[in-house]
């Protein structure tokens, strides 16, 4: 890759992430800048919610990254999230005229994948595939011979206007130009997993703060990706019922919340000033239950993938949330299932040790994979050739990208509206309406 960098943003529902980095010719990237800021009520469900406040987020998190590097950013790429993403399945076959498969019919099988439009969703990318040949599975089809083909695709589909408001909070609030969306599991599983795993079957989880998504491997191949409305902000407001403030339960949660109880757990003597004692047993029962209710709707998960059983390389975790104390002891009882705590692979990143070892950057670590495109803002004298330059040579996962590359973004802030009321609404019952988010407009 050139002298230039990449840019991703990640859209937490706790933090909003930025990372920086720079490809060499071996696809390893070197870390130039990285920030988290905290996202406020901007983020919801790892959806946009407040485009005002979303934005001037990102904008200072640019400005932190700018600082950090020295130099400018004008473009990035940014997470696509939310409860509403899942897989759907897709089928297509042809029939073999010439007797072989050629690279033309794969193409063309490809791209009647891309194209399909299901009712009530829209197809945000093709995310992974199973070719059969006259009934035979066939992992690289081109030259082999038979009279017809099939294959079987995993889409990843979502509700329709799950960019628009991240269009709105970035584009027109920070002037920068959005290069793609990246699907933020798929990243996350492209920079953890290892291929034997994915191979053997294995259900990898990453646990954020407002959700949690689930995909299932086997065979190699992704069968099952879903969004569980369920993080590490569950756990958190329980505590605060416990009499507590939000940020003073989050603390109690980091320090001393753990997901196995000591049934001879002290009372603890509170940290906080005129605050109640802890009960630690309380505190950790209190996790306990709602654990239990994620716990829960993973294994349904597990089930509705029709892989229960089959997972040799059993569950693997990542997120920020997966911090918890003992949550891979409690899942792996739970779930009778062997648990391994994933980070990003060093073998993509050849430097920022304390981003590969922080779960919660695992994400933003995984989209740097796919992004390519050159991120710097050019020299003023040249900007508007060089823009419309890489605008007609890109080709990103999606079309209809945002056209905003202003130089004068600097002395433009954004401003921000204050957003008023509660961060969640009561959560409803998962397997009733995991797809429907009233909460997410």
């Amino acid at each position: 890759m050139h002298s230039g960098f990449i840019a991703v943003i990640d859209l937490g529902t706790s933090r909003i992430k930025g990372v920086v980095g720079r490809k060499n010719e071996h696809n390893v990237i070197s870390i130039l800048a990285s920030g988290s800021i905290d996202a406020g009520n901007s983020i919801r469900r790892g959806v946009v919610y407040n485009i005002e406040q979303a934005g001037a987020n990102v904008y200072k998190l640019v400005m932190m990254l700018e600082n950090s590097m020295g130099r400018k950013i004008s473009k990035v790429y940014v997470s696509l999230s939310g409860q509403s993403l899942h897989t759907l399945e897709f089928n297509e076959m042809r029939q073999l005229n010439a007797g072989m498969v050629t690279q033309e019919v794969v193409s063309q099988l490809r791209k009647a994948a891309e194209k399909f439009q299901p009712e009530m969703v829209r197809n945000y990318r093709v995310a992974d595939v199973e070719y059969y040949i006259d009934d035979k599975p066939e992992r690289n089809p081109a030259g082999v011979t038979g009279s017809q083909i099939e294959a079987g695709y995993e889409l990843i589909v979502g509700r329709p206007n799950l960019l628009s408001n991240i269009e709105k909070s970035i584009a027109a609030k920070t002037e920068l130009e959005i290069v793609d969306f990246i699907v933020g599991p798929i990243a996350t599983a492209e920079i953890s997993l290892n291929e034997e795993e994915k191979e053997l079957g294995c259900a990898f989880i990453d646990f954020g703060a407002g959700t949690s998504s689930l995909s299932v491997y086997k065979g190699g191949i992704l069968r099952r990706m879903v969004v569980i409305p369920f993080g590490g902000k569950n756990l958190t407001r329980d505590i605060s019922a416990l009499n507590f403030t939000e940020n003073d339960a989050e603390q109690l949660k980091i320090k001393f919340g753990r997901a196995m109880e000591n049934k001879d757990a002290p009372l603890f003597t509170s940290p906080f000033a005129v605050k109640p004692d802890v009960d630690l047993t309380e505190l950790n029962k209190v996790i306990g239950l709602r654990l239990d209710e994620i716990i829960a709707n993973i294994g349904e998960q597990i089930v509705l993938s029709g892989y229960d059983g089959q997972l040799g390389a059993g569950l693997i975790i990542t997120g920020g949330a997966s911090q918890l104390k003992n949550l891979d002891l409690y899942l792996g009882q739970k779930l009778k299932m062997p648990v391994r705590k994933a980070l990003a692979k060093k073998t993509f990143i050849n430097n920022a040790p304390e981003l590969i070892n922080d779960p919660a950057f695992t994400q933003a670590l995984g989209m740097l994979l796919f992004a390519e495109e050159d991120c710097e803002q050019p020299d003023l004298g040249s900007a508007e050739e060089n823009v419309e330059e890489r605008r007609s040579t890109s080709s990103g996962w999606f079309s209809g990208k945002s056209k905003k590359n202003k130089s004068d973004r600097k002395e433009r802030k954004p401003k921000v509206e204050k957003q008023e009321g509660g961060f969640f609404t009561k959560i409803e019952d998962v397997l009733g309406g995991i797809f429907s988010e009233e909460e997410d407009e």
